[in-house]
């Protein structure tokens, strides 16, 4: 299972005191994650990964383990995730073994 915990993860108050395992399994179930599909020009399709905390996550990082795995092109900017072409189940079973909780994810039809 990867982590792509940010180095520079704030301690946020809930966190003080706690040990690093389990401040880091805190900060993923806080996530409310949020996938969908938007049409871009010319009929393209770009799924878009929202909700990731960026002061808790390395977005860039996240960004490129998804490409590499789907195979895709994509960035990480404005807070979210943007990866070409249509990818939202795949996305969501990646993150899930990843570490963040199946019930925080939701897809959008």
């Amino acid at each position: 299972m990867e982590r792509v915990i940010g180095k520079d993860m704030k301690e946020s108050s809930l966190c003080r005191g706690l040990p690093p395992d389990i401040c880091e399994q805190l900060s993923m179930e806080e996530q409310v994650v949020k996938i969908r599909l938007e049409k871009r020009r010319f009929g393209k399709e770009v799924t878009v990964i929202d909700g990731i905390s960026e002061s808790a996550f390395n977005l860039e990082e996240l960004a490129s383990i998804l490409k590499s795995k789907l195979a895709v092109g994509g960035t990480a900017k404005n807070g979210r995730i943007e990866l070409q072409g249509d990818h939202r189940h795949k996305v969501k079973k990646i993150l899930v073994e990843m570490g963040f909780p199946e019930e925080n994810i939701t897809v959008i039809y």
